[in-house]
């Protein structure tokens, strides 16, 4: 993703990025359970595409932030198990995807 593409927001918690992480240049964490604090952080004017593990958490803050008057953000489907899965950029311990462990392995 160039400078100009969507900006990924992560709502992963910090341990599980630490473990796994997209490999983007354009990307923010904002863990899921901080995200009412710190959504503000997020521009308006750009497209935001949020990720997390496998959807479902990024699915509640796509709707918090519609909800808050943003225009142009969606959810990614399966987030990074499929990123992973379809050979996108990660840093990190690529098993965690396989296996299905991480420090957080309910997502909703």
């Amino acid at each position: 993703m160039g400078e100009n593409g969507a900006l990924l927001i992560d709502v992963r918690e910090i341990e599980e990025v630490d473990a796994l992480a997209y490999d983007v240049l354009n990307i923010i964490n904002i863990p899921l359970s901080d995200f009412e604090n710190r959504y503000s952080e997020i521009p308006k004017d750009r497209e935001v595409v949020i990720v997390c593990k496998s959807g479902g958490r990024s699915l509640r803050a796509a709707g918090f932030l519609v909800n808050h008057a943003y225009t142009n953000v969606v959810s990614m489907q399966h987030g990074i198990i499929r990123w992973e899965q379809k050979g996108f950029p990660t840093k990190g311990d690529t098993s965690i995807v396989a296996t299905g462990r991480d420090a957080a392995s309910s997502c909703c």
